[in-house]
């Protein structure tokens, strides 16, 4: 257990504590209160958390990997032990809901335990004329995991977990706005795994780059913006680093005229609102059928209306700020800009004055095509309700976007349904439901939605090389 989660945030540098002469501020984005002082590595902080990495590396990946999956347990039943005060400091440091945070932090656990039961698969080949294959998977080196601020715990143990398992070591690094839980990580899993194989650092806008330009890192996982994941793969490209990039969303939600209007409209709010609309996955267009249309909108902002919007920290809370000023700005904008262009507010559309970054939900009816609304990925609570008249044209307006990261389509028509998530570029489609996520299930972008996939097998074998050994018998 650890003692006390409040104060003390420190980075583990080669199994120990680090800190810094330098820190930033993290605030509490409901109250906008500064909860703690954070440690800003230093570029020498990051050449010794590299070398430590390195020098840990090579009897990590000796090990045999039943020992990488029981200390995956161990880290699993530790986080679980301490579940009540990472739910509430992730409140805190992020704005989730306790309810969410509880969940975020159950995710861990999860994951960590799906992948302790993993295991590398072996082939073997045998040519007939003398030659045998065998072909293993060996880990890459050292891992740079890069985690966001919308889900920090669940994407770091994304990363975490695989790349461990594997035989790789990590430096993780947490955005600036949430590093807390984190560096709380880094501390309670010291003992557990051997000095240097996970680094966890922090710091401001410069630390990116020197980690993702670092010469000593193998392989970069990165959760983010698109435009970041740009700028992450050109700094890989010098070295020819690995990547897996997670990047943004425009999620289309495709609703035929055959559902159950309440019920559905019930579901697709949390599919779009979920963590105030920061979510890579969540419904940011929401096509409706014009049949339905009208009675589906009016279901939607009845459901909206009793939904609280508050400190996370407090009962009866269902949706919490907006993470940091520099998003709640530019949501902000997004809504100004409805204003601007004459777009109809089926629900919210002014920002309250006061402390906190809380935006209400905001559903916008039936904007044009190329409305900002349509086009960008919000991020926050600002949802456009969209109507369409048939199947072909729904599917060429979800397609109609840089990103494909996922979409759903809901209708009793199961078959009618799947020949539509068929026709979809994305790499996950829900029907009936949404946002079902399992460590069993491959999760990834196309196009501009990212580079690889997490999860699952494939998502474990994103951290290694194959290596195939020929013999002559």
């Amino acid at each position: 257990m650890i003692a006390n989660l409040d104060s003390d945030y420190t980075m583990t540098l080669n199994g120990r504590a680090e800190s810094s002469p330098q820190t930033f501020d993290v605030l509490n984005p409901a109250t906008e209160e500064r909860i703690a002082a954070a440690p800003d590595a230093s570029l020498d902080q990051l050449n010794a958390a590299v070398a430590a990495a390195r020098a840990a590396f090579g009897p990590w990946r000796g090990l045999p990997i039943a020992e990488r999956q029981a200390a995956l347990r161990a880290m699993a039943d530790r986080l679980e032990q301490n579940a009540d005060g990472f739910m509430r400091l992730l409140t805190r440091e992020q704005g989730k809901p306790h309810a969410d945070a509880r969940a975020e932090v159950g995710r861990c656990v999860v994951w960590l335990r799906a992948f302790a039961a993993r295991d590398l698969p072996v082939e073997s080949h045998d040519d007939g004329a003398g030659h045998r294959y065998e072909i293993r998977r060996v880990p890459i080196g050292v891992v740079a995991a890069i985690a966001p601020w919308n889900f920090p715990m669940t994407l770091a143990i994304w990363k975490i977990a695989p790349a461990l398992l594997a035989g790789n070591t990590v430096v993780l690094k947490p955005s600036p706005y949430t590093p807390l839980t984190s560096l709380k990580m880094g501390e309670l899993f010291r003992g557990l795994l051997p000095p240097g194989v996970l680094n966890v650092i922090s710091g401001g806008d410069r630390l990116g780059p020197w980690l993702t330009e670092h010469p000593g890192i193998d392989k970069i996982a990165f959760t983010g913006s698109t435009a970041t994941g740009r700028r992450v793969m050109q700094s890989a490209s010098g070295r020819l680093k690995r990547v897996t990039l997670e990047l943004g969303g425009n999620d289309a939600a495709i609703v035929l005229p055959d559902v159950d209007v309440k019920e559905t409209a019930g579901k697709l709010f949390w599919g779009a609102f979920r963590n105030s609309s920061q979510y890579c996955l969540a419904t940011k267009r929401l096509y409706v059928h014009e049949s339905i249309y009208d009675a589906f909108a009016d279901a939607l902002a009845g459901y909206a209306a009793s939904v609280v919007v508050g400190d996370g920290s407090q009962p009866g809370t269902g949706l919490g700020p907006i993470q940091n000023r520099a998003q709640f700005d530019r949501v902000k904008d997004l809504i100004a800009d409805a204003h601007r262009t004459g777009v109809r507010f089926l629900t919210g559309g002014e920002v309250p004055e006061g402390k906190g970054y809380f935006v209400p939900v905001t559903i916008l009816d039936n904007p044009p095509d190329d409305a900002r609304s349509v086009v960008e990925e919000a991020f926050g609570p600002v949802l456009p309700l969209l109507k369409f008249r048939d199947i072909d044209e729904v599917v060429r307006r979800a397609n109609d976007t840089e990103y494909g990261l996922g979409g759903s389509v809901w209708s009793r028509d199961v078959d009618l349904a799947q020949s539509i998530a068929r026709r979809l570029e994305t790499g996950t489609v829900w029907i009936n439901h949404i946002h079902v996520m399992s460590p069993d299930v491959p999760f990834g972008g196309h196009k501009q939605s990212g580079v690889g996939v997490e999860n699952a097998l494939d998502g474990l074998l994103e951290y290694t090389n194959a290596q195939a050994v020929s013999v002559l018998v």
